[in-house]
């Protein structure tokens, strides 16, 4: 085993590795690790804060972050350099031992690969650092600076922030801490889907009157990723621009094809769109069923667009929001719920292929296809050329300028060959020729189009000096270099020429100065976050007055009660499911006026309203059984869901008994605990588990669940028994009656919520109270461990989840009990 080295004694003295199962510091070869590596470690110890760490020289450099990193250019977090940490650090989650340095729970909150933009060494020793982070949350460009002065007692303090690129998002549209808390290792991540005003990262603004697309770069391999795979279709790229009633279509190039392909704009126009951008491809099909370029391309010259087919993939405006921020699952999403059931002969989806890209590419080289488009999932939508859409293709195959021609032997009117060329560094290039691919009609078509634009010499220089290779001295026609045509071919020749080269058809929709030689390269890694279940992902939703404080003593918003409702939805809604609910609203926030809504008294997106044989002479009551129920009441400013103590299908026959503590005036957290003990203890005496919550405000609740057999008078009755009784036993710390004078210095136990339509505060709810605690199931054994009832807040709560790997209340749903062995020992 290797010794631990220098750079690592720091980081081994701080620790006993009999008791913690951190791994023990020794420097790692290069070799073993491939990539150089980074990962950030969410860590609670006193504080939550985030651990971030860079590979080099075999450790790793690390910073703890006390804010997290943040995708927010304008925001620059305090990072202060700790002691290195070995390369397998980077795998560690679990919980650092009480007594320990750094005593606390930890989970890998992101991982993955980083590229130094300069010598990384000199970039620390300068105090500025540059770099690339490949990550499955973090991406793009990064700087960290170094703020403290180099004689400086605290020169260990920096900065973090995020460079200006597509990876980029204003802090106040999208917080990746809030919006990816969990674990990449222990938990799938969860992608709210939530918007303001629009989805989330969309920004309100006007129709642009141009757009410039994104295009994709050639590849050789695609690398491990979230990819999403499509057909790569052989035609012209196209993009709709729906202004009102105005349809527009446009080249890549920004050209106006509107009259060119006429027939599409009655099939655009038929979507029933205010306003949008729609980025797609057209298309005509062979005989065969697959794009023929060479067929568009007559298409568009006969005025035969009826023939011509739009697939399109990519929604970059919708209405009155710029969706590009957005990432392309995120859009996908919107444009299947866009175009689903109005497909027509004219407008298609272009559908998602669900296999790996080199297995999908293979497939659609067998079937004569061009290739596959590999585009990553969670990425924007970037004007110009990206590495984030990447195409492979089956064979070699690019545009090239049209630089001269020569006849056919024995055919004066055709064209025999053409000479092709590619700029390259502002320089036009002679690349070859091509003499097969196209039929008589084609070989006179060339011939008209290249005729009128012969000039007396090559405007590129040939490849070999003095001559062109396999062509007869005075056999070429020169022309200005303004055709461009599409050319697949088997390969480049040592001296740069095309070999084996098959004409394809003419590009109308391309300028001969963009044509460059296109070289396929090996993509770098790309970020790759799981996809969130689909129970947890809510449909967009609007927020309105998202800036709106609602808790004057934190500076709350409602978006971030919204948000918080979002990211836990997993958790909530088995409280809520197939339970009548109570909805508090407060539209002034926690200060203002607040009122229960029970039953249907107007809409709510996705609320349902039971059937009203269940509340006789009252409208019907209401139950929420998915995220976007839950997100849609958020908006609609409900902060507390209340349930009742039994579900639809038994209405009159309770599934839990609750017990709510309610400490009087003068009563500490040390003796409401013991109240929740002692109870706990009397319903065990009584045959009955319990589980205990924090009510987000001032007392504890203790749950029991039932076997649904008696009705609510029977389990109200036997809750107001037990309470007595206790009160009867214990009369310096209970009383059974209400009123705060009569519980100065004790605690009432409210059974009164046993009864017929009777609610109590969900598990995982917040509170509509200064501060905005959150009601949060715990376990008997770490109830002690908490400084309060509402020791959690809508602000703290879905980052405590984040780090844990179980649930406390795990055997609650699972256990089968009744009240019967208690009503005898109670009498």
């Amino acid at each position: 085993m290797t010794k631990p080295a220098a750079p690592l004694g720091p980081y081994n003295a701080k620790r006993d590795f009999n008791k913690t199962a951190e791994p023990a510091g020794v420097v790692a070869p290069r070799s073993a690790y491939g990539p150089l590596q980074f990962v950030i470690q969410k860590h609670w110890a006193s504080h939550l804060h985030y651990d971030f760490r860079l590979e080099l020289d075999g450790v790793m450099r690390s910073w703890a972050v006390p804010k997290g990193p943040c995708l927010d250019p304008g925001v620059k977090t305090l990072a202060i350099q700790v002691e290195d940490h070995p390369m397998d650090y980077n795998r560690f989650e679990g919980e650092i031992p009480k007594g320990e340095y750094g005593a606390g729970t930890v989970i890998v909150w992101d991982r993955g690969s980083w590229q130094p933009q300069s010598d990384a060494r000199a970039g620390l020793a300068k105090g500025k650092l540059v770099f690339t982070l490949h990550g499955q949350k973090l991406a793009g460009l990064w700087e960290l600076v170094r703020i403290s002065k180099p004689a400086d007692k605290k020169r260990n303090q920096w900065l973090l922030f995020k460079k200006r690129d597509a990876w980029a998002r204003p802090r106040s549209e999208y917080d990746v801490l809030t919006a990816l808390p969990d674990s990449v290792i222990q938990k799938p991540l969860a992608a709210p889907a939530l918007t303001v005003g629009a989805p989330t990262g969309a920004k309100k603004a006007a129709l642009p009157a141009q757009l410039t697309p994104q295009l994709a770069t050639l590849v050789s391999s695609v690398p491990e990723g979230d990819w999403i795979v499509e057909s790569k279709f052989d035609g012209y790229r196209v993009l709709a621009r729906v202004d009102g009633d105005e349809v527009r279509l446009f080249t890549r190039n920004g050209n106006d094809w509107s009259d060119k392909l006429a027939p599409l704009v009655p099939a655009i126009a038929a979507l029933g769109l205010t306003h949008a951008w729609l980025d797609g491809e057209i298309v005509v099909f062979d005989d065969a069923g697959l794009p023929n370029l060479h067929r568009l391309q007559n298409a568009i010259d006969s005025a035969q667009a009826g023939d011509i087919v739009l697939f399109l993939f990519d929604l970059p405006f919708l209405g009155d929001s710029d969706l590009r921020a957005l990432p392309l699952r995120a859009r996908r999403q919107l444009l299947e719920q866009l175009l689903d059931g109005r497909e027509n002969a004219q407008l298609r989806l272009s559908q998602t292929l669900q296999a790996a890209p080199a297995q999908l590419l293979s497939a659609a080289c067998e079937m004569g296809l061009e290739g596959v488009m590999v585009k990553q999932a969670d990425a924007p939508y970037v004007s110009g050329r990206s590495t984030t859409w990447l195409k492979l293709k089956c064979q070699l195959r690019q545009e090239f300028v049209v630089l001269g021609f020569t006849l056919r032997a024995g055919a004066s009117r055709e064209v025999g060959s053409l000479l092709l060329g590619y700029h390259e560094n502002g320089v036009l290039r002679a690349a070859g020729a091509v003499g097969t691919g196209w039929d008589a009609a084609t070989a006179r078509q060339l011939l008209a189009l290249l005729r009128p634009l012969e000039i007396d010499q090559p405007a590129a220089a040939p490849p070999k000096p003095g001559r062109w290779p396999q062509r007869k001295s005075g056999s070429e026609h020169w022309v200005r270099p303004s055709l461009v045509v599409e050319v697949a071919f088997g390969a480049w020749t040592p001296d740069q020429q095309l070999r084996h080269a098959v004409f394809k058809a003419i590009r109308g929709d391309k300028p001969a100065r963009e044509v460059v030689r296109e070289q396929a390269r090996q993509a770098a890694a790309a970020p790759a976050p799981a996809p969130a279940p689909a129970h947890t992902r809510a449909s967009a939703v609007t927020v309105t007055h998202a800036q709106r404080v609602i808790d004057p003593t934190t500076g709350l918003r409602k978006i971030d009660l919204v948000r918080y409702y979002e990211s836990v939805a997993e958790w909530l809604l088995p409280h809520l499911k197939s339970r009548p609910i109570s909805l508090l609203r407060a539209p002034a926030g926690v200060v203002g006026q607040q009122f229960f809504q029970k039953h249907a008294e107007g809409k709510i997106a996705g609320v349902k309203e039971l059937d009203p044989a269940l509340s006789p002479g009252h409208a019907p009551l209401l139950a929420i059984d998915s995220a976007q129920a839950l997100i849609a009441a958020a908006q609609m400013n409900v902060i507390e869901f209340h349930t009742w103590n039994s579900k639809i299908t038994h209405i009159d026959k309770p599934d839990r008994l609750v017990l709510d503590l309610d400490p009087g005036e003068g009563v500490g957290w040390a003796e409401l605990l013991e109240a929740a003990e002692l109870t706990r203890v009397m319903l065990t005496e009584l045959g009955l588990a319990s589980w205990p919550k924090t009510s987000g405000g001032k007392g504890l609740h203790v749950v029991v669940p039932l076997t649904p057999r008696r009705d609510h008078a029977q389990v109200k009755a036997f809750s107001q028994a037990l309470v007595q009784h206790m009160a009867r036993v214990i009369p310096s710390k209970f009383v059974a009656v209400m009123g705060p004078q009569k519980r100065v210095g004790k605690i009432f136990i409210d059974y009164l919520r046993n009864g017929p339509g009777q609610t109590t505060v969900a598990a995982f709810s917040a509170r509509a109270r200064p501060g905005m605690g959150v009601s949060m199931p715990v376990s008997w054994e770490q109830l002690p461990t908490l400084s309060g009832a509402a020791h959690w807040t809508i602000a703290t709560a879905r980052d405590y989840l984040s780090l844990r790997n179980s649930d406390p209340w795990s055997d609650y749903w699972t256990t089968r009990q009744t009240i019967t062995q208690g009503l005898k020992r109670l009498k």
